[in-house]
C-alpha cells in the first residue's frame, strides 16, 4: 500500500524529499532509477511517475532540469548495462536460485517479447514497466552482442528520460494536470503497460488456436 501511495502521490513525496535532503535528492533519484533498471529483483520501483514528477519540480526550479536529465540518464543507462552483465555472467545461476525473488513468468514473457521483436526489445521495453527491468537481464543471459545491446540501450534511455522528464517539465504544472496528478500518473502507467497487455492477450489467443 505504501508503494502504491508513493507512486500515485509521488509529487507530494518528492516534494518532501527535496525539502528534507536538498541537493542529495539527485543521488536519491539516481539510486531509485538505477535500482529499477539495474537490479532484476526490484521491478516494482517507480520509474515513469518519478521521471514526470522530477520534470515538474524542475519547472518550479526546486530542481535543476539539466542536472535531473543528466543524473537520470546516467542511472538508466548505467542500470541497463549493469543488468546486462549480471545476466551475462550470472543470469542462469540467479534464475535457478530459489532464494532470489525473481518471477519466472516475467522472465518467460520477456523472452517471448524478444522472440518477436529481437534486439529492438531493449529499446521498446524501456517504456514498459517490469519489461524494462528484465529486458537487459534476459539480453545478457542470451548473450546478445554487446555492441547491439548498448546501441538500443543508449537510444532507449535517451528517449525515455528526455521524453517523460521534459513532459513533466512543460506540462506538469498546468493546473489541470497538477490538480489531477494521481489521475495523470495512472494514465501514464496504463499507456506504459498497454503494449505488454496486448502481447499477453495475443499470446493467449495464439496458444488457444494451437491447442
Amino acid at each position: 500500500m505504501f508503494l502504491i501511495d508513493f507512486i500515485l502521490h509521488i509529487d507530494t513525496h518528492l516534494g518532501e524529499i527535496i525539502s528534507q535532503f536538498g541537493a542529495l535528492t539527485y543521488a536519491i533519484l539516481f539510486a531509485i532509477v538505477f535500482a529499477e533498471t539495474g537490479l532484476v529483483f526490484t521491478p516494482f520501483l517507480p520509474g515513469d511517475s518519478l521521471l514526470f514528477a522530477s520534470g515538474m519540480f524542475s519547472a518550479t526550479e526546486a530542481l535543476n532540469i539539466f542536472y535531473v536529465v543528466t543524473v537520470l540518464w546516467l542511472a538508466a543507462f548505467g542500470g541497463d548495462n549493469t543488468n546486462y552483465w549480471i545476466g551475462y555472467f550470472f543470469g542462469k545461476k540467479i534464475v535457478k536460485n530459489k532464494y532470489i525473488p525473481i518471477n519466472q513468468e516475467h522472465i518467460d514473457k520477456t523472452e517471448e517479447f524478444y522472440a518477436k521483436h529481437g534486439g529492438k526489445t531493449v529499446f521498446l521495453a524501456r517504456f514498459m514497466p517490469i519489461f524494462r527491468t528484465f529486458a537487459p537481464f534476459v539480453a545478457g543471459v542470451g548473450k546478445m552482442q554487446y555492441r547491439k545491446f548498448v546501441t538500443y540501450s543508449f537510444l532507449g534511455a535517451t528517449a525515455w528520460i528526455c521524453g517523460l522528464t521534459l513532459a513533466g517539465y512543460f506540462f506538469g504544472n498546468i493546473p489541470l494536470v497538477k490538480n489531477n496528478f494521481s489521475i495523470v500518473i495512472i494514465g501514464i502507467i496504463l499507456v506504459s503497460i498497454t503494449p505488454g497487455i496486448l502481447e499477453l492477450i495475443k499470446s493467449k489467443i495464439k496458444q488457444r488456436r494451437q491447442s
